[in-house]
This record gives structure tokens, sequence and C-alpha cells, in this order.
């Protein structure tokens, strides 16, 4: 099954591409240009970024948005993540944080679906964890380098494409598309 994947980001396509290979789904990328809402709600970006590339892809899509949401900075960079990391980078929320003993923070993904005459459908993942005291790995893009999930002593910039996707905001939302999506083409 082909599915492409509405993202200007190669690394998001090659963590996507990684795990939906898993489930048979055969992913390509297209770099659909398409306008982000401004919006302080993940999932209303994601929707409307889905609908919008609906109008244009003339076939099966999924597109992504997802945050950096540190609780001390009561949720900043969130929705606004990568303008911000585009902005002031790991070392700005590293500057933020200075002298915060609270560093908890968690990523969270909005992952949409798109087919034509079917609209969009919302798969949310979520994953928390603590922000580093310095950057930390080569791998990853955006935030990774400063992020530690839960249940690790690594960031996702320490661990390979496969170890990120045991843990990742993404990878839960793409698992929770992936199972939905398989059983609504299974009964076709």
């Amino acid at each position: 099954m082909k599915l492409i994947f509405v993202t200007g980001n190669p690394g998001k396509f090659l963590e996507a591409k990684e795990l939906l290979g898993k489930y048979g789904i055969r992913l390509e990328q297209a770099d659909i240009e398409v306008t982000e809402p401004q919006s302080d709600d993940l999932e209303e970006v994601a929707v409307k970024c889905a609908e919008e590339a609906l109008k244009k892809a003339g076939e099966r899509f999924i597109i992504e948005d997802s945050g950096l949401f540190v609780n001390s900075l009561n949720g900043f960079p969130g929705v606004y993540s990568s303008y911000v990391h585009r902005k002031i980078g790991c070392e700005g929320i590293l500057r933020l944080l200075a002298g915060s003993a609270d560093r908890s923070a968690y990523f969270m993904a909005a992952l949409a679906y798109g087919e034509p005459g079917s609209g969009v459908r919302l798969f949310t993942g979520r994953v928390d964890g603590n922000v580093a005291t310095e950057p930390r790995g080569k791998s990853g893009f955006g935030y990774d380098p400063l992020f530690i999930p839960f249940g690790s002593h690594s960031t996702f910039a320490e661990m390979s494409i496969e170890e990120k996707n045991k843990f990742s905001h993404r990878a839960k939302a793409l698992k929770a598309f992936a199972s939905w999506f398989l059983k609504k083409y299974e009964r076709k």
C-alpha cells in the first residue's frame, strides 16, 4: 500500500518511512506547499494543513505537526517549536531554562490522514520526559539533542531511528494511524 507524507522535513520522513514500512505501508515524500495557520492548538494546525493538502494532493496522504512543550515555560515553544528553533535553537531553550529546577517537558505529535472524498482523520501521540542540561547526540533534528524521554538516559539525538521509534510521540501517532489504516483497508 502506498501513501504520501506531506513534509519538507527529511528527518520526519525517514522516521515515518521506517516505522510504517514494518506495517507494509510504502511511504513517499511530497513537499506540497501548505499555509500553516496561527493557532495555539497543535491538532487544529494539523487538521487545517491537511484540509489544504487535501485540495492539492490528489491521493491518500499523511501530514504531521509536532512540538516540544516545556512545563516550566508554560508549554513554550509548543506549536511554535519549528519557528522558535529557527530563531533561537536548542541553546536558546537552554538559556530560558537556566536556573530552573523543573526541566520536565513533553513532545506532542498530531498526525492527520487525508483521502480524496473522505475528509481528514486525526491521530495523536505524546511522550513525556526532561530537557537535558546541554545538547547531546548527532542524530535526529530540531530539539532531539535536548529531549530525554522517560525510560531512557539518552536524548533522541543519541538514538538511532529504530530506538527513537520505541519512544517518540511521532511513532505513537504513526502506530495508531497504521492500526486504523490497515483495518480500514483490509475490509475493502
